[in-house]
């Protein structure tokens, strides 16, 4: 295998998509570093592990020698990217915009190396741009290929408004790759759209145009939905230790190997060997507490991985539960149920009321974590451990 095949085998790694291949073959046989390029809008104060998908694909490129571009939209953020969204998002102030940008680059370097990180705002080329620069930029697309975006093409036929500010986000998008003169853009897969317009406005200023290399979302604790904060199937990576080690204990044994594949920096080939070892009759838990061993230490430290394996299992393993809990199996189906209805089936409680009542009054536990949402919906293909009360407890398969 060629230093490029091998390059290539990594950087390929979980992505669901490359355009165009054959190009970035031909910039990776050259001898020097690709700039490589990644933009995120500071919404949010802290990061969670959706967004280290692409972090962790930043660092990839990283340890094959080649330059990163960590763009802050912090100009961007205030037009507010509806990708993936059926209606507008409101722009944020620019106050809450610079401080969820501190935070951004106090967490990314646990992952990046700062070394071969730049750190950049769109700010800096976005205003000087000016209003005449805008309306040239806004020149160079037509409405029509607006449409041609799916979550456009959805309001536009559904009747929903769209203003005209939207449409400017996949041009300054672009444009931002034309600044910084970006080699490959890396993204999820609802950005393909934004990507694609970097690459038309690169060739349209006479640059190479960039790769694109799409990186699939991560599904949250539910198995189901994107990771995001408003769902509350997130893992932040500024949570405590305890708490990022027993959710990722917590996701089902089939979105363990999904976490395994976009979140870990263990070698391909180890994971793989992993699956065969679970096929044979491994127990799943053990690989579950690698990966939140290797991800608590990545955010915080070997010390605080291990004190939190020992904390589980001393809620989980040892006189936390009792001998003679007995385990139940209980049908949830594609959809999933609610937890009082997980509850009541496991026997637990009488009646679904009588599970909700137990919940609204705190005695309700998942996992040794008191249950506060009543509308959690626990999914298959997991184990889980639930507690009523101070006596009753049920080890849980959800299938």
């Amino acid at each position: 295998m060629t230093d490029v095949q091998a390059a290539l085998e990594l950087i390929k790694r979980g992505a669901e998509e490359l355009l165009i291949e054959a190009e970035l073959v031909e910039k990776l046989k050259s001898d020097r570093p690709l700039r490589v390029k990644a933009g995120f809008d500071p919404t949010a104060p802290d990061l969670h592990l959706g967004h280290t998908v692409l972090l962790n694909k930043l660092r990839h490129f990283q340890e094959l020698g080649h330059q990163v571009l960590f763009l802050v939209g912090d100009f961007t953020a205030m037009i507010g990217d509806p990708s993936g969204k059926n209606a507008t998002r409101p722009p944020l102030l620019r106050e809450q915009i610079l401080e969820n940008a501190r935070t951004y680059q106090e967490q990314v370097f646990k992952i990046l190396d700062p070394d071969k990180t730049e750190i950049c705002f769109n700010s800096s080329w976005m205003e000087s741009l000016g209003a005449a620069g805008m309306i040239r930029l806004a020149s160079r697309h037509t409405v029509a290929r607006m449409l041609e975006r799916d979550d456009f093409a959805k309001r536009y036929a559904g009747g929903q408004p769209i203003a005209i500010h939207e449409f400017l986000y996949p041009l300054c998008q672009g444009y931002d790759s034309v600044a910084m003169r970006a080699d490959v853009e890396l993204g999820g897969t609802d950005q393909k759209f934004n990507l694609l317009v970097g690459r038309e406005l690169q060739k349209h200023e006479r640059q190479a145009p960039q790769c694109v290399l799409m990186m699939p979302l991560l599904e949250g604790l539910d198995g189901v939905n994107k990771m995001s904060k408003s769902l509350g199937n997130y893992i932040g990576i500024t949570e405590a230790p305890r708490e990022i080690f027993g959710k990722i204990m917590s996701i089902s044994d089939s979105l363990m190997w999904r976490y395994f594949d976009l979140l870990s920096f263990r070698p391909a080939g180890e994971i793989a060997h992993c699956r065969v070892e679970v096929e044979g009759g491994r127990n799943p838990r053990e690989l579950k507490v690698l990966l939140a061993q290797e991800l608590v230490t990545r955010f915080h430290n070997h010390a605080a991985a291990e004190d939190a394996l020992i904390d589980f299992e001393a809620r989980f393993q040892r006189g936390a539960l009792p001998d003679d809990m007995p385990e139940v199996n209980v049908t949830v189906g594609e959809g999933g149920l609610p937890v009082f209805q997980v509850v009541k089936q496991a026997g637990l409680t009488g009646s679904s009321s009588e599970a909700l009542r137990m919940i609204e009054q705190g005695a309700v536990r998942l996992n040794g974590e008191r249950v506060e949402d009543k509308g959690l919906v626990l999914r298959r293909d997991q184990t889980v451990v639930l507690q009523v009360g101070k006596r009753k407890f049920a080890s849980v398969v959800l299938n």
